[in-house]
């Protein structure tokens, strides 16, 4: 009898030992057949013209999908009753919901990011009180790359409900700067000189023509509104060189650029004699 129930207890074990191993193989065949799948899924969905945004967060949702499926698959191996566990899951996953639901709010917003492309990868962006080149848009969070190389990551809910400003979303931009002179210089001449140097830099566009105009008559000085147009890459080295120019041009030329003062006089008073 001994001989027999240990006879029994041995096949049960090697069973045992054997379906774990088959549901072990599954799991890990079905990783290697799921990324498999997520691959020529991403190539298929490029070669149709998608957004790699778009393509990347289609290829991870459909990832966690297929591995959801293996390990279904996996417990039916193992014996264990899949629409019994099916139920549990589901039970378990209404608890779960309700207790994470911004983090399901965080995918649903990226899949609205996704879906309709409120800006791209490598495009640069304000949104929900920070700004910077989008790096990544994950399932939940979105990261942004920062103009001095910092890493932001930012929940999908807060860049899709918040006011998105996308800087890189046309091809061209408007360079607004404001020059002041002084009252005594020649405002003729410090427009010729401004048109010049716009004239000679070869990243403003032609068209649509640059504005040069006498803006505001401030208390010290007679502000020039300087708007020249140029591609959106080349919005910051305009910038900073034309600052830079009209600076040194200024200078070379005896215009002068009005900044506060404050005149002290100090009055002597002697000290009476007795």
């Amino acid at each position: 009898m001994e001989s027999e129930s240990l006879s029994v207890f041995t096949d049960h074990a090697v069973t045992g030992l054997i379906r774990v191993a088959l549901a072990l193989a599954i799991f890990l065949a079905g990783r290697i057949v799921a990324r498999w799948v997520c691959g020529i899924l991403s190539t298929q969905l490029k070669k149709h013209g998608l957004d790699d945004m778009l393509v990347k967060l289609a290829s991870k949702t459909a990832y966690f999908s297929l591995i959801a499926l293996i390990i279904l698959a996996a417990l039916e191996q193992i014996g264990i009753d899949t629409t019994s566990a099916l139920a549990v899951f589901g039970a378990a996953g209404l608890a779960v919901g309700l207790a994470v639901k911004d983090s399901l709010s965080n995918f649903a917003s990226g899949v609205m990011i996704a879906f309709f492309q409120p800006f791209r990868l490598g495009h640069y962006i304000e949104a929900a009180g920070t700004s910077g080149s989008v790096q990544e848009v994950g399932m939940f969070n979105t990261t942004l790359l920062t103009p001095d190389n910092r890493r932001v990551v930012v929940p999908n809910r807060l860049v899709y409900n918040d006011t998105i400003v996308n800087y890189s979303a046309e091809e061209t931009r408007r360079v607004d700067m404001v020059f002041g002179i002084s009252y005594e210089d020649d405002m003729a001449q410090a427009k010729a000189l401004i048109e010049e140097l716009i004239a000679a830099d070869d990243r403003i566009l032609k068209e649509p023509a640059a504005v040069v105009a006498v803006n505001e008559l401030a208390d010290s000085s007679v502000n020039f509104v300087v708007r020249p147009w140029c591609k959106s890459a080349d919005y910051f080295g305009v910038y900073f060189s034309m600052t830079e120019k009209i600076k040194q041009t200024f200078d070379q030329n005896g215009i002068s650029i009005p900044y506060p003062q404050r005149d002290v006089y100090m009055h002597q008073v002697g000290s009476e004699v007795a």
